[in-house]
């Protein structure tokens, strides 16, 4: 049988004839698709303003430094995070804080985040892992901040909904990511969005070495090509090919979220009552998960470690992935360690994550081969048999 890989990257074909359509026209840098782009993009979240970037770590650098914090503010955010959120805390010139998380969401909770707060708080960048959102409000209550002071880490979150509303115009400004694997893929990129004129004036300058005008102005007709240099910005811009996919894939992305939620469920139905197995924690209420990531948990039960579980997975040609190593254990990030700080759920977290395949390109029949794997590998055989076939879903 074809392996199953962890992710699957699909460009459509009216994406790459945009794509294409761009690159002929002779302006293949930011330019009027970028700002077609941020408009649509803007107004499918509920935002005023958005900023194409060229990646979500970028967003996350420009984000924080748009709000206009003291040099070595004191900066929180999740352990379980991808690194690149963590350095663009640093490269914004803050000390990250590192937060140990619930162990149902695997994202910080009030708890944790007041203990880590106790020295300090200046502002908090909000995960929201796997496209589970996090309570805006609550984690900005318990770290003493105004929302005015929370950025969002939303790399996996576009789609997700709380209360109702889509991630995009809660905070300060919310960060979202275009890598291949995402729910929205370009290949590389990123945007900021947010309802503050001010942060996405700066996030604008900033995105592009601090200039006051970029290429496309300057190049218009009555252009001016003087330009000043405002502040110490870094070279983060979108390319109007990034964005011309971008707009096309926007047009398939509520679709393409509701296949996510089928797939979810079908994993739900064929992972079912099998012991040691521990399936993704839900959003209550009228919120919605955004399924970028399907992760499960490989607990004591099961009979058999997630590394062994994920080494025997590969040998059938199912190939899984961890998300995320803790970061208060790499060796960089060590230096910004809290001398008291401890990590006891996320330790004991990664030891169980298993992220499995998932896209919204999979097929039911792949999904049930996964669940099947899962179930044969394991020693313990009291498990039910699977019922996937339950689910409602369609191939």
């Amino acid at each position: 049988m074809p392996p199953i890989p962890f992710a699957r990257t699909v460009i459509t074909e009216s994406a790459r004839d945009a794509a294409a359509r761009v690159m002929e026209s002779g302006w293949v840098t930011t330019g009027p698709e970028v700002t077609a782009f941020e408009t649509e993009l803007a107004a499918w979240v509920g935002a005023t303003y958005a900023v194409g970037v060229s990646s979500c770590t970028a967003a996350i650098e420009i984000a924080v430094r748009a709000l206009r914090l003291p040099p070595n503010s004191r900066v929180l955010t999740s352990t379980i995070t991808f690194c690149g959120a963590i350095h663009a805390i640093v490269h914004a010139g803050h000390r990250p804080v590192l937060v140990d998380v619930d162990d149902a969401t695997l994202m910080p909770s009030p708890g944790t985040i007041a203990r880590a707060a106790r020295s300090g708080a200046d502002a908090f960048v909000a995960v929201h892992y796997a496209g589970h959102g996090t309570p805006l409000q609550e984690v900005a209550d318990a770290a003493g901040l105004p929302i005015s002071r929370v950025v969002e880490d939303a790399a996996h979150a576009i789609g997700t909904e709380i209360g109702g509303r889509r991630v995009g115009s809660f905070s300060a400004a919310t960060c979202f990511s275009f890598y291949a694997t995402k729910n929205l893929p370009i290949g590389e990129g990123g945007m900021i969005t947010t309802n503050d004129e001010s942060i996405a004036e700066r996030a604008r300058r900033l995105r592009i070495h601090g200039m006051t005008a970029d290429a496309w102005k300057r190049y218009l007709p009555g252009g001016s090509w003087r330009y000043s240099v405002a502040e110490d910005g870094i070279k983060a811009n979108m390319t109007d090919v990034q964005a011309a996919i971008g707009r096309v894939h926007l047009k398939e992305l509520e679709g393409w979220q509701r296949r996510r939620e089928m797939l979810a469920a079908a994993y739900d139905a064929g992972l079912a009552g099998i012991p040691g197995i521990r399936l993704p924690a839900r959003p209550e209420g009228d919120s919605r998960h955004a399924w970028h990531l399907y992760v499960i948990r490989v607990q004591g039960d099961y009979g058999m470690s997630r590394d062994a579980l994920m080494a025997r997975l590969a040998e059938q040609g199912v190939h899984c992935s961890v998300h995320f190593i803790p970061n208060h254990t790499q060796p960089y990030f060590g230096r910004f360690l809290d001398v008291h700080a401890r990590f006891p759920v996320a330790d004991r977290a990664f030891e169980e994550i298993l992220s499995l395949p998932f896209y919204h390109s999979l097929t039911i029949a792949e999904v049930e081969r996964v669940c099947d794997a899962i179930r044969a590998a394991s020693p313990v055989r009291e498990h039910k048999g699977s019922a996937i076939g339950e689910a409602e879903v369609v191939a």
